[in-house]
């Protein structure tokens, strides 16, 4: 698939190297590497590189040596970095450690500001770190005995003291739908929790059990009131915020539902309309719409036919 038919955040393949994450060398080698990075993060930030005059955003990755103790370590993987593989690991910091690396607060950033700034490789890292981190931060006990659990495979499992049970990283899958009527109009919602003009394409979780095709259609049915039916899948995009993998699908309503028909369920969504490509460029500043690096805003600018027409961006923390 081509470069430019994947969403942002999904646009880069990192290689993982999970080969060597059960090696019990490969902390002692990589600390020894003069080539190898480390990526901090601090209360589910970033740190970001010094920029200097014509310089372009990127990650701040830092040399293992002289670094003070962190939460904890995991191994990203190689990366491609002047004509060079090497070795990437992230460590998370407290406060107090964190501010010896980097006292500036601006250079730490969340990962929706992040994002919007690197480049693709980049932001496959970053997505690949937060997601981590927000998963250890979830699974310090054993679910099952509620023993503790430690970090072993470079961060890739943790591991109940009690019972040895091993804990793999977890994601929840959420569809994410682009629904058309038979005049080509878009579905958007308004959700409960979003200030007034906002709106975005209807998405929710899969339930354990249901093909994704089903969770489509269950989650129109509940959150607008229609039928849709010409299912198809468009592409994944990562979205650890903290733990989702949004799956991109189009629908069509119906053949025979009238789009009147559409309402709202008045908990999650609080408003629909559909819109029209005139509706949506005569808008202007009333309509705050999905933009940078959501699979939302990359959808919707496929059906528009370019770069959506609206000067209210989204928040970025």
């Amino acid at each position: 698939m081509p470069e430019s038919s994947l969403p942002p955040l999904a646009r880069a393949a990192i290689d993982r190297d999970a080969g060597a994450r059960a090696d019990p060398e490969r902390e002692s080698r990589f600390d020894a590497d003069a080539s190898a990075l480390v990526l901090p993060v601090h209360d589910g930030r970033l740190l970001l590189a010094e920029q200097h005059e014509g310089s372009a955003p990127e990650l701040g990755f830092v040399a293992p040596v002289g670094l003070p103790a962190e939460t904890l370590r995991c191994y990203l993987g190689r990366i491609e970095r002047g004509g060079t593989s090497v070795a990437v690991e992230l460590r998370v910091y407290d406060e107090a450690a964190a501010a010896t690396i980097e006292a500036e607060a601006g250079r730490w950033a969340q990962l929706r500001r992040a994002a919007a700034l690197l480049d693709d490789r980049d932001q496959a890292l970053a997505v690949e770190a937060i997601a981590l981190t927000a998963w250890h931060e979830a699974h310090p006990f054993c679910p099952r005995c509620g023993s503790p659990t430690e970090v072993t495979d470079a961060g890739w499992v943790r591991r109940c003291v009690a019972e040895e049970r091993q804990l793999f990283p977890r994601t929840d899958p959420a569809v994410i739908v682009l629904v058309t009527d038979d005049d080509d109009r878009v579905l958007l919602g308004s959700n409960a929790l979003w200030e007034q003009r906002r709106f975005s394409l209807l998405a929710g979780f899969v339930e354990p059990g249901e093909p994704l095709e089903h969770a489509v259609v269950r989650e129109i049915g509940e959150e607008a009131g229609i039928p849709v039916d010409r299912v198809e899948y468009a592409a994944s995009q990562p979205w650890p915020l903290p733990a989702s993998l949004m799956l991109g699908f189009r629908a069509r309503l119906a053949a025979g539902a009238a789009p009147g028909i559409a309402r709202p369920d008045g908990e999650e969504i609080l408003e629909l309309r559909w819109f029209s490509r005139e509706d949506i460029a005569a808008a202007g500043e009333e309509l705050s719409l999905p933009t940078g690096t959501s699979i939302a805003g990359w959808m919707l600018e496929h059906w528009y036919g370019g770069p959506l027409p609206t000067d209210v961006p989204w928040p970025s923390s």
